[in-house]
């Protein structure tokens, strides 16, 4: 069987490893010219987690991990008003997090798959024609490739979605923000940063910090935007938007890269009826994004792939496998998206009542024996997606 895989994002390349393993034939076409630098920290735990781990990644992926001792919420003078203790909070998930930039988890995903993967930078996909026994796929230099079938890992703003299911607005529910990350420097924010996730306490819009390796600093933004539109210029509207604001905002701001640096997007899900028609499917956030609201979108797209790759191998047909796929990932990417939906007023407070309420949530939370309520009401139920696959592949083999 020989599949093509559209992105080389996180998803994409857990896909590719693990089908690859697994010998099947794998071409990975990447639109982008080369891996992408920008990003944001993630929180990474979860059935991605226990994907890497199967996938023998886990010590890479541990070795590029940033210790974060806690999030603290700052006013405009950089006083505390709360914070969440990460070393707890790592407890209620037993230990299995880390904080991890995502261009460095792509690294990871990047190189450690087999030599045989053929990766493609520079080739995206213009066209698709689905045959029945095997799909066409046109790039845009012109080049025409066919495969088995062709799944769509290119994230929320998919290519192959819209080519084969339709246009974008048909399936993204926009929840009422934008979000925006960059990499700066600056001495004085970095050494008080230390080793803390640092968010400014604000109505509205906020700004975090972490800091990195190298002395430099991973700045994170989220704002509330009535328009889903994205602007031209992303440097000049994270100046106008956030210029109000104190702390180390106005530095930060001074030094924010040019536009083409800066990653911007919306805060958005996708929701789809089904995620695969004849020999397309979809998987990631091209078909269930579930928003940084969340903060599962990369464990999620990495578990969907492994449940992907596992199914395309065992099942008795591509029909039944993508099927089969699909009823295990669904109800447990429903439920995240209907925690972060619910919880987007707490996540970024729109009056200064919802911001003295967190504040006092989270001054509660850090109670002895509340960590747990307090991850299971940010992250939802926990699941054993992952892990159930690898006990029914032990039953079966008699293990």
């Amino acid at each position: 069987m020989k599949v093509a895989i559209c992105g080389a994002g996180i998803t994409g390349l857990a896909l590719a490893h693990r089908l690859a393993a697994r010998d099947v034939e794998v071409v990975v076409l990447e639109r982008a010219a080369g891996p992408r630098a920008q990003g944001y920290m993630i929180d990474f735990f979860g059935p991605g987690f226990d994907a890497v781990e199967e996938m023998g990644l886990l010590p890479q992926v541990e070795d590029a991990a940033y210790r974060v001792d806690e999030a603290t919420l700052l006013d405009d003078r950089g006083r505390p008003r709360a914070a969440i203790d990460y070393v707890r909070f790592a407890k209620s998930v037993r230990g299995r997090l880390c904080s991890i930039m995502r261009p460095d988890l792509e690294h990871v995903l990047r190189t450690g798959l087999p030599s045989t993967v053929d990766v493609r930078f520079g080739a995206g996909v213009a066209g698709v024609e689905d045959l029945g026994d095997r799909v066409r796929i046109t790039l845009t230099d012109g080049e025409v490739l066919e495969a088995d079938l062709l799944v769509g890992a290119d994230g929320i703003h998919s290519t192959v979605r819209r080519l084969v299911f339709g246009d974008e607005d048909r399936f993204l529910r926009y929840l009422g923000f934008h979000t925006a990350a960059f990499v700066f420097e600056d001495e004085k924010i970095r050494e008080e940063v230390g080793d803390r996730f640092c968010l400014t306490d604000t109505i509205g819009m906020q700004m975090g910090f972490y800091g990195l390796r190298d002395g430099k600093l991973a700045a994170f933004a989220v704002h509330r935007a009535a328009d889903p539109a994205l602007p031209e210029d992303a440097r000049g509207t994270l100046r106008a938007t956030y210029g109000s604001l104190g702390w180390a905002v106005p530095k930060a701001l001074e030094r924010c890269p040019p536009s083409g640096e800066v990653y911007y997007d919306q805060v958005a899900q996708i929701e789809m009826p089904s995620w695969s028609r004849g020999r397309v499917v979809l998987v990631g956030d091209s078909c269930y994004a579930v928003s940084l609201l969340a903060g599962q979108g990369a464990s999620l797209g990495i578990a969907g792939a492994f449940v992907l790759a596992d199914r395309l191998t065992r099942a008795p047909s591509i029909d039944a496998a993508f099927a089969e796929y699909e009823k295990l990932v669904r109800p447990v990417v429903t439920e995240k998206q209907q925690v972060a939906r619910r919880g987007a007023r707490w996540f970024l407070p729109a009056n200064r009542f919802l911001l003295q309420a967190r504040r006092v949530l989270l001054r509660v939370a850090r109670l002895p024996g509340l960590e747990r309520p307090l991850a299971a009401a940010v992250t939802g139920k926990s699941t054993a997606l992952v892990t159930n696959l690898r006990r029914g592949a032990e039953i079966r083999s008699g293990s």
